[in-house]
């Protein structure tokens, strides 16, 4: 199955990297589950791990961690954003 992946503000900037096309292996079912597998990459991408705020939508819409990733979906990461 393979997703569209894309990175937002200081997300794009510790990963350098603001899109990717990813296949995703078995086992990685919802949006946690991805989070997860990407942070599992390696130092940089510890910016992911769970516990970090961090906020994703799919399909251009926000989305909670158990939400499923089905084939061909937009997913998008991005730290919390603030207003004034």
């Amino acid at each position: 199955m393979t997703i569209r992946i894309l990175y937002f503000a200081a997300l794009r900037d510790a990963l350098g990297c603001a899109e990717e096309s990813l296949n995703l292996p078995a086992g990685v079912a919802t949006i946690a589950d991805l989070q997860a597998f990407l942070a599992s990459r390696g130092e940089g991408w510890s910016a992911l791990r769970p516990g970090r705020s961090v906020r994703a939508a799919r399909n251009q819409r926000m989305a909670q961690g158990g939400e499923p990733v089905m084939p061909g979906d937009e997913v998008a990461f991005f730290p919390p954003v603030t207003g004034g």
